[in-house]
């Protein structure tokens, strides 16, 4: 326990900043999984579900032309950071009318209405993890390499590319309420627009370099890379490291502009 911890009035903003969005992510999890009688295994048996449908149809009902083997291995390396960004970006449509009382009443910075969100989601991924881990150890021909070593970096980039989206969306939606439901829509496109089911090399050619302007595709190569090297591409990576930092920026910019004017609104 650090001696901000134990003395309160000596913490520093950062400090303060960080002890409060752990609280509010906390309470989300507990809130979340107090009346499930499964509580974490919902975690694990949603993307497992989704996985197992998409496996079963790829590989048994159809000829599936993409892909790598094992399919399993190759859905829920992408799939389950997907379910990550697709909740987080969801669930900030909400950040500020689902506690509008609370966005108004207290003097903690507003962005960690829409930050918490973006951790309680990451924590249910990292939660969800070992499931991935499971089918790498025990399906025959799963390759796992040094390349492991990337999924932080993958998580890094992730993390800021979420929380750039969801600062954007989140106060949007407070004047434009239609705009829920069209990030909806537009989250169902993204999934067949990113390398989910399929890999970039799966892509023709001479979409290799639009597919790099999706920033989940470099960060799903990050991700797929222990496994499957020939999915990492570093010219897909750096984009998407540089369109992450530009949504965050472009995120806290928009954030801090219409804040006055959405607490009015709440």
């Amino acid at each position: 326990m650090s001696y901000a911890d134990t003395h309160p009035l000596q913490r520093t903003p950062w400090d303060r900043y960080r002890h409060s969005l752990w609280l509010l992510t906390t309470r989300d999890l507990k809130v979340r999984y107090s009346t499930s009688a499964l509580g974490y295994l919902w975690s694990v048996l949603d993307p497992l579900v989704m996985a197992g449908i998409y496996w079963f149809v790829f590989t048994q009902v159809f000829q599936r032309p993409v892909g790598t083997e094992p399919y399993m291995v190759f859905l829920l390396s992408a799939l389950l950071p997907w379910m990550w960004f697709n909740g987080a970006v969801s669930d900030s449509t909400r950040a500020f009318l689902k506690d509008a009382k609370l966005v108004r009443s207290t003097k903690i910075p507003r962005t960690i209405w829409v930050n918490r969100i973006v951790l309680s989601k990451g924590i249910e991924f990292v939660f969800a993890l070992p499931v991935l881990a499971l089918f790498a150890i025990l399906v025959p021909g799963t390759r796992v390499g040094w390349e492991l070593a990337y999924f932080p970096l993958a998580i890094l980039l992730q993390a800021i590319l979420t929380a750039g989206v969801a600062l954007i969306v989140a106060p949007l939606v407070v004047f434009f309420r239609d705009l829920e439901r069209a990030v909806k829509l537009v989250l169902r496109f993204l999934f067949y627009a990113s390398p989910i089911i399929y890999g970039v090399s799966n892509l023709p050619s001479e979409l290799h370099v639009w597919a790099a302007f999706n920033p989940l595709s470099g960060i799903f190569g990050l991700y797929r890379a222990g496994f499957f090297p020939e999915e990492l591409d570093w010219f897909n990576v750096v984009i998407s490291a540089a369109m992450s930092v530009a949504l965050l920026a472009i995120g806290l910019l928009v954030f801090r502009g219409s804040l006055r004017q959405v607490l009015k609104e709440i």
